[in-house]
């Protein structure tokens, strides 16, 4: 059946996928045009509903003869579940089908059940449908198709029929690249089907994707099923009757004798079939193997594996230095030489040398010939011709080359051998793009377990509980490299307890650790310098800034506020770093200095103090710009940094903040530290709304609290109080009024004291807010009687008239002054949209739903309420949205929805149960209390009720919410006497 163009389409599908619900014109509006509103507004929502009744009205059911498939109802329009069979629906009831049969244990039956399901998908979901609900839509659909099929699949596997699943995971796990659910499956496939050389291949594919895109390993189910292949683990048993197959570090056999290779022959000769090889001395130049070797078993496994018998294999480590790239590579290379009968050679390059670099490549090769008994071109000062020899003597040989510590790729190159079967392992600070291997290792420090165990050997015993604590802390302090532990535990040997607390000590000190990570010839901070010194200077520029990062993770908006470029040019230099090993990519777009390559970037930088305190300001004034940016108090900061720096909104400015993760509190701890007081004060006061809104009231307590014994020695006078009334708020969020009350009231004598209106007019608005929630309105309308007598002072801070409105409008509405309330709203709502304050955009249109419904406009407030509900859906607001939910509840009862109403009733008390408690979630509670109550649903609302006592701050509202129970039992009880 012809459904019309794709924007009815849109709008029939934004009523299909919620059957039997009302949808309000405005969300219909949103969520199939967005923000490209058409310039008719909702007036052309009848006339696609009309043409949309025309086409499907026709195919309707008997039964519904005369009504139509979409009911128009108070506030929007329905699409009645009982008129069509929705595809979803039905897919839902078979899946369901399916976790029944698995669960009793019929897994053909489940297997039927999901295939059954799966079928009902007919490619991409809402394929070509426009709007931001059929994308929200298309995208859960996709995750929902995949969720089907891995069931399907497990229970495929677990009954042994492997081979019809394969076909179908390789073609998802093309589509779906990053899913390591999909890839863990295949490989299990794969295995079960006796392909552990294809299993492993799909392993080292998604490995390698997820780092070099993502920066991120593995996860721990990708990993365990990886080892279980390499083991041979019959916990994936093969098909029966085939061959056992038994799997070892480096590669694969089966029970069978595997042909010995026959003797060498002479280089550069060809041997005829059939021909032995003549016997030549086979050289073996691996150095002695570092003792104590620690961890990397997943990095051996990749340089292990088996290689193609018909190429030369080239495979390359990469990471910074000392992380222990040598050490890895000749591991390796010891555990695959007797698969290389015609040698095994050792090479080191010096690629950090450029006195040696160019010469360096005519010497190798000279060496490299004679090594295979070569004379021929060993004279030759040309280079190509050089290299040219060394192919013709390899060619027919089958050798294993170690190139450690190469430079760049073209130092590479004319170095590979040329027979086929070869192996060449190629180690580098940097990361060889343009060199062609099938398998790259990029080496981090070790783990803190390994660190601590290698430490521990080195040193020799176990030691005591406190050299325990000793070893793991000074393992730590050398960031877990193990050039750094190998000093460190040189430095230790046999020496008593008291001489490694002393070396500890030393090693926590930023300024002295580098040079206590030293001996002989071995240096941490030489190691550092050589790297350091081969990069370009701008490279050398951003190095040395990144040193300055009051963060551990950060993004090329760090470097460039540090450095003050624009962000390509910040991301392009993050990059180079990258490939030379001296930043570590976390993610996509963040980044990682090591602890020690941190503080050898900070020693470097101190030379360079006027760098210094430029990069400082810079990056200080980002994080400011970033949390000002973020929250909803708009423009209400009259000093200190102004704009939005790079940020477009309060979005990506909010997405930025969240990057940073736990680490803002430090970064407020390093401006103090590091004499920056503005920024560490400014940076406190902006970050109190974007932390409380999402319940971090710790980190922001904590933030507040570091700034606040040294806002004496601030210049900006305004934060003495400011900081205050920060406090103010973020006890009086968390339900502590009486502390709350205790900061505003200090906050407000100081700005009076100063003469500033506007931190006085915060402060006593503070206290009226606060007040009205405790239910003292007389003392409430008080203190909003100060702040309207000094509006004027503060008409540039939209935020802060904004929620003085929306105060004010509270006490209209408590009042019963309805439409002074309402005008009041409107207000507030103007000025939060005028100054893109969303969350006093989202509570004002909470409040006006409210209104709306105490005025019986009951449709009107679904309107109003839908908007609420996606300001809070974007902010991550979680008491907001619980709020919001509830007055939906209320709107679609009073629509003559109750099933719907009783949706949104549960939603909103499972989010809260979710969450710990604030003020705004005990109020919220109370009210869904109230609401169960009046539903005569006393049981479940004494039940809410309870649990909701066990929060913070509950005390001051429990007598109430009792005494409402106790007189809605005996209403109920009077009524059944009287009937």
């Amino acid at each position: 059946m012809e459904l019309g163009p794709v924007r009815e389409q849109a709008l029939l599908a934004s009523l299909l996928l919620r059957p039997g619900r009302t949808v309000s014109r405005q969300q219909l509006l949103d969520g199939v045009w967005g923000a490209d509103l058409p310039g008719t507004g909702d007036k052309v929502l009848p006339v696609y509903v009309h043409r949309l009744r025309k086409r499907l009205d026709a195919h309707a059911s008997a039964e519904r003869s005369g009504r139509s498939v979409i009911d128009t109802v108070r506030g929007g329009y329905r699409f009645a579940p009982a008129s069509a069979q929705v595809d979803l629906t039905r897919c839902e009831e078979i899946a369901v089908e399916g976790r029944a049969a698995r669960d009793s244990g019929d897994l053909d039956a489940a297997v039927d059940a999901w295939s059954r399901a799966l079928g009902l998908f007919h490619g991409e979901p809402l394929t070509g449908i426009p709007g931001p609900f059929a994308e929200g839509e298309r995208l859960r659909l996709v995750e929902r198709r995949l969720v089907l099929v891995q069931d399907k699949v497990d229970c495929q596997l677990r009954l042994g029929r492997h081979a019809e699943a394969v076909g179908e995971l390789f073609s998802l796990t093309t589509t779906h690249p990053h899913n390591e659910a999909l890839a863990a499956l295949l490989m299990r496939a794969l295995h079960a089907g006796n392909r552990q050389a294809d299993a492993l291949d799909v392993y080292a594919t998604m490995r390698r994707r997820l780092v070099d895109e993502q920066g991120v390993e593995p996860g721990a189910e990708l990993r365990r099923v990886h080892e279980a292949v390499l083991r041979g683990d019959d916990a994936f048993p093969p098909t029966a009757g085939l061959t056992t197959w038994h799997v070892s570090i480096g590669h694969v056999t089966t029970g069978q004798p595997t042909e010995q290779p026959d003797e060498p022959r002479r280089p550069g000769q060809a041997r005829r079939p059939g021909q032995a090889r003549q016997q030549r001395r086979v050289r073996q130049e691996l150095p002695v193997e570092i003792g104590h070797f620690t961890g990397r078993e997943r990095e051996l496994d990749l340089l292990v594996a088996p290689a193609d018998a018909r190429a030369v294999t080239v495979r390359a480590v990469d990471g910074m230095a000392g992380v222990g790239k040598t050490a890895l590579v000749v591991r390796a290379a010891r555990a695959l030489r007797d698969r290389y009968p015609d040698g095994c050679l050792f090479v080191e390059l010096h690629g950090h040398r450029e006195d040696r670099e160019t010469a360096g490549r005519h010497r190798v090769l000279r060496r490299l010939l004679r090594a295979v008994g070569a004379g021929e071109g060993e004279g030759s000062e040309d280079l190509d011709e050089s290299a040219a020899s060394w192919r013709a003597a390899t060619a027919s040989l089958r050798l294993l080359l170690v190139l450690d510590d190469a430079a760049r790729a073209e130092q590479v190159r004319p170095l590979l051998p040329a027979g086929p079967g070869s192996m060449v392992m190629v180690t580098s600070r940097r990361r060889l793009t343009g060199l062609d291997a099938d398998r790259r290792v990029s080496l981090s420090p070790l783990g803190i377990d390994e660190a601590a165990g290698l430490l521990t050997r080195i040193v020799g015993g176990e030691g005591s509980d406190r050299e325990r604590i000793a070893v793991r802390e000074l393992a730590t302090l050398c960031d877990r490299l193990p050039l750094a532990l190998r000093i460190v535990g040189a430095r230790i040997q046999d020496r008593p307890l008291w001489e490694v607390e002393a070396l500890l000590a030393r090693l926590a000190d930023d300024e002295r650790r580098l040079d206590e990570l030293a001996v002989e010839d071995r240096s941490v901070e030489a190691a550092f310098q050589i790297s350091y010194d081969r990069l370009p200077v701008a490279e050398q520029q951003a190095f040395r800034a990144l040193g300055l990062s009051p963060t551990v993770r950060l993004d090329r908006l760090t470097l460039a506020a540090l450095v003050d470029w624009t962000p390509p040019d910040a991301e392009r230099r993050l990059e180079s770093l990258a490939d030379a090993s001296l930043v570590q990519r976390v993610t996509a777009d963040r980044y990682r200095l090591h602890d020690l390559a941190a503080v050898y970037a900070r020693r470097v930088a101190a030379a360079s103090p006027d760098e210094v305190a430029a990069g400082r300001s810079g990056v200080f004034r980002l994080y400011v710009t970033a949390a000002r940016c973020a929250s909803d108090w708009g423009a209400s900061f009259p000093t200190g940094p102004q704009g939005i720096g790079p940020f477009t909104d309060w979005e990506e400015a909010t997405a930025w903040l969240d990057a940073a993760g736990g680490e803002l509190v430090d970064v407020v701890a390093q401006a103090v530290a590091v004499g920056r007081l503005d920024d560490a004060c400014w940076l406190a006061e902006g970050l109190v709304d974007y932390l409380t809104r999402q319940g971090r009231f710790h980190e922001c307590r904590s933030a507040l609290e570091t700034v606040l014994p040294v806002v004496g020695r601030a210049t900006d006078r305004r934060m003495v109080s400011a900081l205050r009334t920060s406090l103010g708020i973020m006890y009086g969020l968390r339900g502590r009024y009486e502390q709350a009350r205790a900061w505003f009231t200090e906050a407000l004598d100081i700005s009076r004291r100063a003469g500033d209106p506007h931190e006085r007019a915060r402060a006593a608005a503070g206290l009226g807010t606060f007040a009205n929630l405790e239910g003292r309105i007389a003392e409430s309308m008080t203190h909003f009687a100060e702040v309207a007598g000094l509006v004027g002072t503060f008409d540039h801070d939209g935020w802060l008239m904004g929620s003085v409105m929306t105060r004010v409008g509270d006490i209209h509405h408590q009042l019963e002054e309805h439409d002074k309330a309402y005008d009041r709203y409107l207000e507030a709502i103007a000025l939060a949209e005028k100054t893109g304050s969303p969350r006093l955009h989202g509570k004002t249109l909470l409040r006006l739903g409210g209104l709306q419904l105490d005025l019986g406009r009951p449709a009107e407030a679904v309107g109003t309420l839908g908007k609420a509900e996606d300001l809070a859906r974007r902010l991550g607001d979680v008491p907001l949205y619980a709020a919001v939910l509830r007055r939906l509840s209320t709107a679609e009862a009073e629509l003559g929805n109750p099933q719907a109403a009783a949706e949104l009733l549960h939603r909103s008390r499972a989010i809260l149960d979710e969450q710990t408690g604030t003020a705004s979630e005990i109020a919220i509670r109370h009210r869904l209390i109230w609401h169960g109550a009046v539903a005569e649903d006393l049981a479940g609302a004494s039940d809410f009720f309870e649990r909701s006592t066990t929060l913070p701050a509950a005390d001051a509202n429990r007598a109430r919410i009792s005494r409402v129970l106790d007189d809605l039992g005996r209403r109920r009880q009077a009524g059944g006497d009287g009937a």
